[in-house]
């Protein structure tokens, strides 16, 4: 095992891709993603690329890569809470040749530790047409800086280390993160 000269941690660790099972707002629902009247385009949430909850709203996948020192990437999976007509737009336009010029506004949904910008504004746009929406803008000032700035990498491993909500079973997906199948059509 190759470990890093800086921190000592597995190498591997510092370029990974960590998908959050569910946006927050809906793990604080009863029934979760099985609520009566869910849509998603997978059942398996970690698999899913879009949902919508009724009474809590529609989300689409993005990805927020975070750039470590060391010529490092954390790239999260994250949630992010769109207005109902984008979520139609994304669904209609996701395997169409339209996709490469989908841009969504939205709210992250999840909290990316260690720092804490759950419900700040974020901007979606295509990078490469066979992945979900990078977040590549903010008003926000925090998100903006964790979406521009360089961090040292072991204050990001060490909060995602520490992190029940996206270190656990089957919230890691060390692929690049592609596009979904096309399920049914969102309500």
């Amino acid at each position: 095992m190759i470990r890093c000269a800086t921190c000592g941690r597995p190498a591997e660790t510092h370029d990974r891709h960590v998908r959050f099972r569910l946006p927050e707002p809906v793990l604080r629902t009863e029934r979760q993603h099985q609520a009566e009247g869910v849509w998603t385009t997978d059942p398996d949430p970690t698999q899913a690329v879009m949902m919508q909850v009724p009474d809590v709203g529609p989300f689409v996948r993005a990805l927020p890569p975070i750039r470590l020192d060391g010529g490092h990437t954390f790239t999260y999976g994250v949630w992010v809470g769109v207005h109902p007509d984008d979520l139609q737009t994304a669904f209609r336009t996701w395997w169409a040749p339209e996709y490469v010029d989908l841009r969504l506004s939205g709210y992250l949904a999840n909290i990316i530790e260690p720092w804490d910008v759950l419900a700040a504004p974020v901007d979606l746009v295509m990078r490469h047409p066979d992945h979900t929406p990078y977040c590549v803008a903010s008003d926000s000032e925090e998100l903006h800086d964790i979406l521009t700035r360089e961090w040292d990498h072991g204050l990001v491993l060490s909060a995602v280390c520490q992190s029940s909500r996206c270190g656990g079973p089957g919230s890691e997906n060390r692929s690049r993160p592609v596009r979904r199948v096309r399920g049914s059509d969102p309500p």
